[in-house]
């Protein structure tokens, strides 16, 4: 699967998951170990999505 598509379709998993745990979250604000569970998939997905960085020249020892 190309890694552009495997993103995207974790994005929106995401956000599909991230709208039912809102709806069914009494009072509205999900408890901190959720808030907290969504903040690292968030934070995985802009891992995923970011390029490849600069390369660095390696030197052998």
């Amino acid at each position: 699967m190309h890694s552009d598509i495997h993103s995207l379709l974790h994005a929106y998993r995401s956000t599909e998951l991230h709208r039912e745990v809102v709806e069914f979250t009494p009072g509205g604000r999900p408890p901190l170990r959720q808030r907290a569970g969504w903040v690292m998939i968030e934070l995985g997905l802009r891992l995923t999505q970011a390029g490849p960085g600069p390369a660095h020249a390696t030197r052998a020892a």
